[in-house]
């Protein structure tokens, strides 16, 4: 499953269809688009230009600027006969063409997106197209179909379910030590697991998690709250220490979007895991013999000489 890190790259390879504008959409997996038709999906983006591409947390957020240029038979911008709104007790609100709306897109565990030319074979479980004005297709393909697509207003994208929720970034002014400190006192899970809530602590998945807390030398299984102010300064800080390596580390990686194969989530950055996926060798620091125990249904790597209770 692609990480933060991943996900940053990501979104660095897909702005090279900023500009672009959608001339029609194709929706092969209608459960990604849910609760929306694939007929309101197709309608709602058609025309409509991507003005840019960002990211919050792990979801990746495709702008979707309306098209300036009327549409065909139309001789004015007089607007279009509105539907009537529900009766009182039903919540509505219509998109009009003028709204700019976001793409939210979750890859979740084997999304991925592709840039490919109108000639090329559509790989096998490409569930969403994206017809292009340059005679291009992006495309999504998502071997699992866990991945999620929600079209919604800008205005409402901070209200959004799975986004409103989401713990500050771990590169802005929120995730400061203060934050971090009345996270952990409030909380009486192991540290493992309370990294891994993203209401709490936002990017670090299992990989991160355990990079960060052998960083910092803490042991995963330690209660939150117990955790010394010194040491909360270290792991604070290796938090973002681990997840900024991992971005500047894994710029060398290639994530081509117009190789179906050409890439895998975490491969650049596999090769400065210190713990991770390393059980029975020896720890780079001690040489001791690095552990794996499951913990809340994951794996959990750590070296029990450095990251001692």
């Amino acid at each position: 499953m692609p990480e933060l890190p991943e996900v940053e790259h990501v979104v660095r390879a897909l702005r090279v269809v900023v500009g672009r504008r959608i001339i029609a959409s194709e929706i092969r997996l209608p459960k990604l688009i849910a609760p929306l038709s694939v007929s309101t999906f197709n309608r709602r983006v058609k025309d409509r230009s991507i003005r840019g591409i960002s990211r919050r947390g792990k979801f990746i957020l495709i702008e979707l600027a309306s098209d300036l240029a009327l549409p065909h038979g139309r001789a004015s911008d007089t607007p279009e006969p509105q539907k009537p709104a529900r009766k009182q007790g039903h919540r509505t609100r219509s998109v009009r063409r003028n709204d700019n709306l976001i793409l939210a897109v979750h890859l979740r565990m084997t999304g991925k997106f592709l840039y490919l030319n109108a000639e090329d074979e559509l790989p096998k479980h490409s569930h969403a197209i994206f017809y292009l004005d340059n005679d291009r297709r992006l495309v999504f393909r998502d071997q699992r179909q866990f991945g999620v697509m929600k079209l919604i207003s800008t205005a409402e994208l901070s209200q959004t379910k799975g986004i409103s929720e989401l713990a500050p970034e771990p590169f802005g002014d929120e995730f400061n030590f203060e934050y971090f400190k009345s996270v952990l006192k409030r909380s009486r899970r192991s540290l493992k697991t309370l990294l891994l809530d993203q209401t709490k602590i936002l990017g670090l998945g299992n990989i991160y998690a355990a990079e960060a807390l052998f960083r910092a030398r803490i042991n995963p299984f330690k209660i939150a709250s117990q955790l010394s102010l010194l040491r909360a300064a270290s792991l604070h800080q290796s938090i973002v220490e681990v997840l900024s390596d991992a971005i500047t580390d894994s710029s060398t990686s290639r994530i081509d979007l117009e190789r179906p194969d050409g890439f895998s989530y975490g491969e650049a950055f596999e090769r400065f895991w210190q713990v991770y996926e390393r059980e029975g060798e020896p720890c780079f620091k001690c040489g001791a013999r690095i552990r794996r125990l499951t913990h809340g249904g994951r794996s959990t790597y750590w070296c029990p000489r450095c990251q001692r209770r």
